[in-house]
């Protein structure tokens, strides 16, 4: 009776639309999380989307406070500080999603990879995607649920340790298919085979998995080619045709790729969407990401499988650094002790601006800066940002949104130390998880 009463409760405080019933949803044991949806009508699925979005806002909102008290206490810099609250909120969309579908969710660990919060994460995630040996062993040691991994090309020295730390192995061509997938089949190893989707609108070529030549995916000739002989060695289909986009992209890659390969998915068990999708932006669009799965899946029968690796950390992890000095030269330039080609590479590479707490555009606000780090290499610059306030020496920047792509793809170029890595804990604690020093350095060395 009492989970009858908490289920009668929820669809009340729904249509009052009180925000507080995204909390008591989450709450919910699995069961009456499927009744509520049950009980709701069209516009209540769509009011409780909406709640959920809004409760996460006003969470990471308050937790912006948190940071920057954090930030002025006396915390060794540089330090990727991990908002463990933050990431369970990210967690908690994608629940609602698979509690919408039924889809089965993978964390992509090429996008992130600090294990120290995977027990909170693997409560709500079906397990990894990894992108070959080390990063298969990583989810199968420490995420400790199924394990997918998808390389262009597996080595023959390697495909054994793969196979055995991996539930599915997928394919990039028929060669590997042949060459490889009696040995996967023979242990036990779902097998799946990439394919391109025919459609993609990632506006970095760098970026864009369907490009003119990309390597990555069977495309649709060599698919119709020789798919019939190999029909039974396959499980499932997976294609990645997206980039930090919304639904919307997603549905007309969709679009083209059951026009190219529809006839061929109702024999499957599976298809993974891949990833890129942004589930966990603010104006992400839930409510049509949810319809696609589920008219995919009642056409053609088969589990839908979306591996999302940026959505998960969006937002919940900052990069805080401080100021060593201040030069001039024509500007003002202070020099960080966190640095963009080691630390935080992809604002060089995609290249793109990260948001610093508390600044504006260069001459939006009195003072204006630009960050540099501590490397010999003179393009290692952020960014030009305004203050309200001139920066001062000892000063703290905190750099937003730095949990993805970044600790998984920073260097000791020059030498420089890497960040150590803390978690904010639930209730607030403060874990410093790895702290790094000459020997990491120099066992990557010689």
């Amino acid at each position: 009776m009492a989970a009858e009463k908490k289920i009668e409760e929820m669809i009340r405080a729904v249509a009052a639309k009180d925000i507080g019933s995204a909390g008591r949803y989450h709450a919910l044991s699995a069961e009456s999380r499927r009744k509520v949806l049950g009980a709701l009508d069209k516009n209540g699925l769509k009011a409780l989307t909406q709640l959920i979005k809004e409760s996460k806002r006003k969470s990471f909102k308050v937790a912006d406070k948190r940071i920057l008290d954090i930030a002025k206490g006396d915390m060794a810099t540089p330090v990727y500080l991990l908002d463990e609250t933050l990431i369970e909120e990210n967690m908690r969309i994608m629940q609602y999603v698979k509690d919408r579908t039924g889809c089965r969710m993978l964390h992509a660990l090429k996008a992130y990879a600090s294990f120290a919060t995977f027990p909170m994460m693997r409560r709500y995630l079906e397990g990894v995607c990894a992108s070959g040996l080390h990063e298969a062993r990583l989810g199968s040691e420490e995420f400790k649920k199924e394990v997918h991994t998808f390389a262009a090309a597996y080595s023959g020295k390697e495909i054994g340790q793969i196979l055995k730390r991996s539930d599915v192995i997928i394919f990039n061509s028929f060669h590997q298919l042949r060459q490889y997938g009696p040995i996967a089949r023979a242990r036990g190893v779902e097998i799946g085979l990439r394919v391109d989707p025919g459609h993609s609108e990632v506006a970095a070529e760098m970026y864009n998995p369907c490009g003119p030549n990309s390597r990555l995916g069977v495309v649709c000739n060599a698919f119709k080619e020789e798919f019939q002989a190999h029909r039974e060695m396959v499980d499932g289909l997976h294609f990645h045709a997206m980039c930090e986009q919304n639904s919307d992209v997603l549905e007309r890659i969709l679009r083209s790729f059951e026009k190219l390969y529809g006839q061929y998915i109702r024999r499957l068990k599976w298809v993974n969407f891949g990833g890129g999708h942004h589930i966990t932006r603010d104006d992400y669009d839930l409510e049509r990401l949810i319809r696609l799965i589920n008219a995919f899946k009642k056409r053609y029968g088969v589990q839908v499988y979306l591996e999302p690796g940026e959505a998960s950390v969006l937002n919940a992890g900052v990069l805080i650094s401080t100021v060593l000095d201040i030069v001039k030269n024509n500007m003002e330039i202070a020099i960080m002790d966190a640095s963009a080609e080691a630390h935080m590479p992809d604002v060089l590479l995609m290249p793109y601006r990260p948001h610093v707490m508390g600044s504006a555009p260069a001459g939006r606000k009195r003072y204006t800066y630009r960050l540099a780090g501590p490397s010999c290499l003179a393009g290692d610059v952020v960014g030009d940002y305004s203050f309200d306030k001139p920066l001062k020496r000892g000063d703290r920047l905190i750099f937003a949104d730095m949990a993805l792509y970044s600790i998984v793809k920073n260097t000791t170029f020059n030498g420089i130390n890497l960040p150590d890595i803390a978690v904010i804990r639930e209730g607030g604690k403060i874990e410093a998880v790895r702290r790094f020093g000459y020997r990491d350095y120099r066992n990557r060395q010689s």
